[in-house]
């Protein structure tokens, strides 16, 4: 495990304002808003998780003395069933901390909470990827006290009744005789110290509520539901926390020429009943430009034509779906005289003839040879 102070760059005696300056510095230098190197974001995690454990007065006792902020080397290998259910937990079960241990004033610093927004694309981002402009309105550290909490060239006092412990013990009466509880003290509300002069800005959180733009990434292959993670990048913590994450939802409008299905595109492609008979080339507009879609002579409607590769880059993993192409047989509606004169004789032609509007099949044509075939049964 590394050593923290190793991590914010400080010796082993730094106060705590040291700490503080040491964290600032580095978290400046490694946020991913600023800092896209690889690796950068695992030291800006780092060097945040060290700030948390020696800002807190409490964990960086445990941690000088066990070298590890858990205090789990104490040769009781972390309490009954490795719960770290200590002693002193089960003086505070019984006695609401009595017995005088304490567990020191806690740490106004606080990490930031995740949050969640939903962002549209276009189908053909999805296929391809896409950079997206995002507005976030969000907790940002305090610009006038920069995340103390206090008003700039004040400081937080000492409490005068807990004397910065946190915490402050009264004697009551039990089964037991005369007990000491330990309960976190009001006047500070168990932090040790208390801020005479709160920011005006922030009100004494250390955050204010702002607007920012982002620019994300969206890769190529995303879905509807598909979530991105961006470390650092949620709210900001109370008192200088570190932020916390921000998770963009992915959301794909419909398009009206192709619908999706996993990696796969299907599009329509309506023909003329003349082009089905006698094939033809049609020219279809696809997201990688216009491609050919040849029609046999002869095409039947729902009949698919396939082009590989066309389709939704895989998320994970190389190459992309294909486009399956479904040719519908269009049937013209209204006719003149001239056209109904060419069908009556394209049927004849074929042996169907229509009489009174009724169809009787001679000759070889598709209708006489069902006629055939259903005779024999």
């Amino acid at each position: 495990m590394s050593d923290h102070y190793q991590v914010l760059g400080v010796s082993r005696d730094a106060t705590g304002e040291e700490i503080k300056k040491a964290y600032r510095k580095l978290a400046r230098k490694l946020h991913p808003d600023v800092n896209t190197a690889p690796g950068a974001a695992d030291e800006f995690k780092a060097v945040t998780h060290a700030y948390e454990v020696l800002s807190d007065p409490e964990k960086r006792r445990i941690y000088d003395t066990t070298g590890n902020e858990n205090g789990t080397d104490n040769g009781f290998g972390g309490g009954f069933g490795g719960q770290g259910f200590g002693f002193q937990d089960i003086f505070d079960t019984f006695f609401g901390g009595a017995g005088g241990g304490g567990r020191g004033p806690a740490s106004r610093t606080r990490r930031g909470q995740d949050a969640l927004i939903n962002v549209r694309i276009d189908l053909k981002d999805a296929v391809f990827g896409t950079d997206k402009k995002i507005d976030v309105e969000t907790a940002v550290v305090c610009p006038t006290c920069d995340g103390s909490c206090c008003q700039p060239g004040t400081s937080p006092r000492t409490c005068d009744i807990c004397h910065g412990t946190g915490q402050v013990q009264r004697s009551v009466r039990s089964i037991l005789g005369q007990v000491m509880t330990t309960a976190p003290c009001g006047t500070c509300q168990g932090y040790g110290t208390v801020i005479p002069d709160p920011c005006h800005e922030c009100a004494g959180e250390g955050r204010v509520r702002s607007r920012r733009t982002l620019t994300i990434r969206v890769p190529a292959g995303v879905a509807t539901g598909t979530r991105i993670q961006l470390s650092g990048q949620g709210e900001a913590g109370t008192a200088g926390g570190p932020q916390g994450d921000l998770y963009v939802e992915i959301r794909v409008s419909p398009d009206p020429t192709f619908t999706r299905d996993g990696d796969d595109l299907h599009a329509t492609l309506t023909v003329p009943m003349t082009a089905a008979a006698l094939g033809t080339t049609v020219t279809l507009a696809t997201f990688d430009g216009d491609r050919e879609v040849t029609v046999k002579p002869g095409t039947q409607s729902g009949e698919v034509t396939v082009l590989r590769g066309l389709g939704v880059t895989h998320l994970r993993g190389a190459g992309r779906g294909d486009l399956h192409v479904h040719l519908q047989v269009e049937t013209p509606t209204k006719v003149d005289a001239e056209q109904e004169e060419l069908l009556r004789r394209l049927a004849e032609l074929r042996g169907e003839q229509y009489a009174e509007g009724r169809l009787s099949t001679s000759g070889s044509g598709v209708f006489a040879k069902l006629r055939d075939r259903l005779g024999n049964h």
